[in-house]
């Protein structure tokens, strides 16, 4: 019963495998090995993008921050959600990154950035010229941080406010594969098509040791994030234990199956909370993270049971009235088991 987080989960036996098949004998560095070329191509051909520069680096944090420095000046401004993960769980690397572009926050239901809000914060931007920050990029995360996703549609109509004021756009997809199932659409539609410029194409959260694909649509950037990357102490030497994870991660769509089964394990675990007459869903359930409230003596008898989870927010106590909801997040991962949210609904609906 752990749903802390799909950062916990372990690494599937393919990944291993490639890792240990990568361990023989000699390979050029610095991303040059043959396993690299191979994963270039992959991402190209599954993204419909023959052009597109694909790097690896080793975590979401350095993905989007390497990404965001690239397409936003020292100057300029990133507008994303207040719930952001660059906002709230990366400790201003972006803004250390870029040399110090600020980050603009905006509203909408459940960590969607809302077009209006957008539209108004962006076209309020640099309105008094050199006086003021200026408008640099648009990073949106899918899927959100609160388990919500975006349609291509909707990427598209954030894409197009963006365009129009010839601002470039960054998708965070720490939990792309799991965005992608529910939308159930192309990653070229949730992507490129839609608009957006440069992904950070998540491999960690999906079952990988620790590697992350950046993607960028226009090959023009590609020299200034290598530069980027370099100086910013993420070009591995020894590249190949990257390029052996992402390798296995995209072979036979094992990418797809993971995120597959995790989604399925969170839309079973938030069927069955709903059936609790005491409890509620705070967020949608529409990728792999479960937020849901439900009375303080659940929580008490999960928490002596052993199940791991977030209470969230966290400043909320298990000391208090029995009946008093208290909310919670709970992530699932490739390997959640039916038996794992089967016993964890029990404990809670007793």
């Amino acid at each position: 019963m752990h749903f802390t987080s799909d950062n916990a989960s372990p690494v599937p036996p393919q990944v291993m495998d490639a890792l240990l098949k990568a361990n023989h004998g000699y390979s050029m560095p610095y991303g040059n090995d043959p396993e690299m070329s191979l994963v270039r191509d992959r991402i190209r051909e599954i993204f419909e993008a023959p052009e597109a520069a694909v790097y690896l680096v080793a975590t979401g944090t350095a993905a989007n921050a390497l990404s965001l420095a690239c397409l936003c000046p020292p100057w300029a401004t990133v507008f994303c959600h207040r719930n952001a993960h660059i906002e709230e769980d990366e400790c201003a690397a972006p803004e250390f990154f870029s040399g110090g572009a600020k980050l603009t926050l905006i509203d909408g239901d459940h960590a969607k950035m809302s077009p209006e809000a957008l539209q108004q914060a962006i076209g309020f931007a640099a309105r008094a010229g050199v006086h003021n920050v200026q408008k640099g990029a648009v990073s949106l995360t899918n899927a959100t941080e609160n388990g919500t996703v975006y349609t291509p549609a909707e990427v598209r109509a954030i894409c197009d406010i963006a365009r129009a004021h010839d601002v470039p756009v960054h998708m965070d997809g720490a939990r792309f594969a799991n965005a992608l199932i529910t939308a159930g659409c192309t990653p070229a539609e949730m992507t490129w098509k839609a608009g957006v410029d440069v992904l950070s194409f998540g491999g960690t959260k999906n079952g990988l040791m620790g590697v992350e694909a950046v993607v960028l649509f226009d090959p023009a950037r590609a020299w200034e994030f290598e530069l980027r990357r370099k100086r910013g102490a993420h070009l591995f030497s020894k590249h190949r234990y990257l390029s052996a994870q992402m390798l296995a991660y995209l072979e036979d769509d094992l990418w797809l199956k993971l995120a597959t089964r995790a989604n399925a394990a969170a839309a079973r675990l938030s069927q069955g909370i709903l059936s609790l007459d005491v409890a509620s869903l705070v967020h949608p359930t529409q990728a792999n993270a479960v937020f849901a409230a439900w009375p303080r003596a659940g929580h008490r008898r999960a928490h002596d049971a052993g199940a791991a989870y977030y209470l969230w927010p966290g400043n909320q106590s298990l000391d208090g009235p029995d009946d008093t909801p208290l909310s919670a997040r709970l992530v699932c991962s490739w390997c959640t088991t039916d038996a794992d949210v089967d016993a964890f609904l029990d404990v809670i609906g007793q």
